[in-house]
């Protein structure tokens, strides 16, 4: 199986993220605008753009009030958004091996 650095990249933009959203509210903004930036400035670099749009708009919406239940819908977004440039998982799993089958042993 050949390795697909896009798959990394998206892997590392949902761990981002997941984990900004896992927190909740918990994260100071200061910190939570420089992890968007992180996020947005990846998403750009890897032509990610529809991740890249939403982080630049989530950057705005907290310069303005950094309300939590309008940054978690940008990241739930973000996420839409991760899943859709994944492949499908037929394209990235091994096929399954066949089931076995059973035989009666006669004595």
């Amino acid at each position: 199986m050949r390795h697909d650095p896009k798959l990394a990249i998206l892997a590392d933009l949902l761990r981002r993220v997941d984990g900004l959203a896992a927190q909740r509210g918990h994260v100071p903004v200061p910190r939570l605008h420089d992890e968007v930036d992180q996020i947005r400035h990846i998403a750009r670099a890897f032509r990610v753009d529809s991740v890249g749009d939403l982080a630049a708009t989530l950057q705005s919406v907290l310069s303005l009030d950094g309300l939590d239940s309008v940054v978690l819908s940008y990241l739930d977004r973000m996420r839409d958004a991760i899943a859709d440039e994944l492949p499908p998982l037929d394209n990235i799993l091994p096929p399954a091996a066949a089931p076995a089958t059973v035989h009666r042993l006669h004595a």
